[in-house]
């Protein structure tokens, strides 16, 4: 059963699907993290390997993978993310490649393609949407094959540079993580709903008893969050420094629990 703040994350990003490339295409900081995080993914991954996207929106990672030569299922909650989705996979002529489904990460019982999957995927924070991360995480044993992997883009309760807005005096997004056993209220396109934060330990707790961690990498900790994307325009070379920074300690502590994201991947051995 699909919870009510996943519906109405639903319902903002319904509202949001035409315009969602067209707003994010020029952020400088969106596209290094898209390629933080199909890094990270693609070295999990070879051809012909078969991947379940959850969250896929409008299919700009499913479209990336496929075009590697892996097979995606992309799903996702939102009806007209996923025509956007559509069109692009017939744009690019990869109706062999990436299938799609309309189903809720929280209801993946009801998949109708179980796989198993090679690898399963979500990318920047889908999985806040809903207060029943444990119950998306529990799914995933009887998708993933033995030896294969997961790797999720999700956002902690502490965030080092939404903490600094504090001196700004924006208290209100300075402690909104810190409010997350409640919910956090967000808001796209008019539509309010509410989102949860999720430590890397969390995740880990969920799923020891079938899977072993890899990797846990923050994800604009050092590097400044998408939000503020005339940063780079503005200070291109303070930004190309801040990058080479964060990836030299992506992995290391205590940047890789502070981020705006962090990048968890998992390996499942039994």
């Amino acid at each position: 059963m699909t919870d009510t703040d996943e519906l109405k994350a639903r319902d903002a990003f319904d509202i949001q699907s035409p315009l969602f490339d067209n707003l994010y295409k020029d952020n400088s900081i969106i596209q290094y993290k898209r390629d933080r995080v199909r890094e990270c993914a693609l070295q999990y991954l070879q051809p012909g390997d078969r991947v379940l996207e959850l969250n896929a929106g409008t299919g700009e990672d499913a479209v990336y993978f496929a075009q590697k030569g892996m097979h995606v299922h992309a799903t996702d909650v939102s009806v007209r993310m996923q025509d956007v989705l559509k069109k692009k996979v017939e744009n690019y002529g990869l109706k062999g490649s990436i299938t799609t489904e309309i189903c809720s990460f929280t209801n993946l019982s009801v998949l109708k393609d179980q796989g198993p999957y090679d690898l399963i995927f979500s990318n920047f924070g889908g999985l806040n949407c809903t207060s029943r991360l444990e119950t998306v995480l529990l799914s995933f044993p009887g998708l993933v094959k033995p030896g294969g992997t997961i790797v999720l883009v999700i956002m902690p309760g502490f965030c080092f540079w939404e903490t600094l807005l504090f001196l700004k005096g924006n208290f209100k997004s300075a402690l909104r993580r810190f409010n997350s056993r409640k919910g956090a209220s967000a808001q796209i396109e008019g539509v309010k709903f509410k989102c949860w934060y999720y430590s890397p330990h969390f995740v880990v707790k969920a799923l020891r008893e079938q899977f072993s961690l890899l990797s846990v990498e923050g994800l604009c900790s050092i590097v400044p969050p998408s939000y503020l994307e005339s940063f780079p325009p503005k200070y291109p070379g303070i930004f190309k420094f801040l990058v080479k920074v964060e990836n030299e300690h992506k992995g290391k502590w205590p940047w890789k629990y502070i981020g705006d994201y962090y990048i968890i991947s998992m390996k499942r051995d039994r």
